[in-house]
């Protein structure tokens, strides 16, 4: 039986699509069953701390989140800008492709060039591109959630609602990520199936380094020297305050003195 190049095409891409679907499989199973392993587990406890150690402030001192805020609802939105334009062009160069164009492209691609798989090819990429430009406007608007609720004046916002808008916008980033990975790898299919095959490997291999979490999970806690510090300063000033009143400093007297200049 004769070889024709086109064969290539059922062969290569269908593995190179199970292992990028195989890998995200798999990464979802382990951070629904140890999150504390991969690096979303881990950036979701940092933020769950964050919002604790910043909600024990006022809300007039809460200057730096929205700074962070800020820098984050940027980076998202500029994703989404990137996303949606390269979703217009390519719609526009598959509405301006020729048939001269595609019989040049076809003599320097080892593979299928016929009309019905460049089609599949552009289509693939601009869903990828469309998705991931409507997780990133989904991220952006959690992000804006979480910066309303920090930034409510007089008043007990609950932590929950917080740290929910926050992972939940952090998610969808992820998602969005994930979806341009993929679209870069249907966009290596447009030369041929071998590069789009040896991409996808490539990029499971770099998302699997990536996506594992080596650190422990702390919880941020001050120092202990910064602990011993601050109840030395308390010492001084109830010393210097029972001096001035007549107080005597006891143990009892001393621990008071210090939750209410905590507090």
């Amino acid at each position: 039986m004769k070889w024709h190049k086109e064969e290539l095409d059922v062969i290569l891409v269908p593995v190179g699509l199970l292992l990028m679907f195989g890998y995200h499989l798999y990464l979802l199973y382990r951070y629904l069953r140890r999150s504390e392993d991969t690096t979303i587990g881990f950036d979701n406890h940092c933020q769950k701390i964050w919002v604790q150690k910043l909600m024990q402030i006022d809300a007039m001192s809460r200057g730096p989140a929205f700074t962070v805020m800020s820098s984050t609802l940027v980076s998202v939105n500029f994703m989404a800008s990137t996303s949606l334009t390269l979703s217009s062009l390519i719609g526009a160069w598959i509405g301006t492709s020729t048939s001269s164009r595609n019989e040049i492209v076809g003599r320097m691609i080892y593979g299928d060039t016929g009309l019905t798989i460049n089609s599949i090819k552009y289509i693939s990429i601009l869903l990828f591109f469309l998705l991931a430009f409507a997780s990133f406007i989904q991220s952006s608007r959690c992000y804006v959630q979480a910066n309303l609720l920090i930034s409510m004046p007089k008043a007990q916002v609950p932590i929950e609602y917080i740290v929910e808008a926050l992972i939940h916008g952090g998610n969808f980033w992820q998602v969005g990520l994930r979806a341009i990975y993929f679209a870069i790898t249907m966009l290596m299919w447009m030369f041929g199936p071998i590069p789009m095959f040896i991409s996808s490997a490539a990029t499971v291999a770099v998302l699997y380094v990536l996506d594992v979490n080596n650190n422990y999970l702390y919880d941020f806690n001050e120092s202990s020297d910064k602990q011993e510090e601050r109840n030395k300063s308390v010492m001084r000033g109830f010393e210097q305050l029972g001096s001035n009143c007549g107080v005597q400093a006891t143990p009892f007297s001393t621990t008071i003195f210090s939750a209410a200049v905590v507090s």
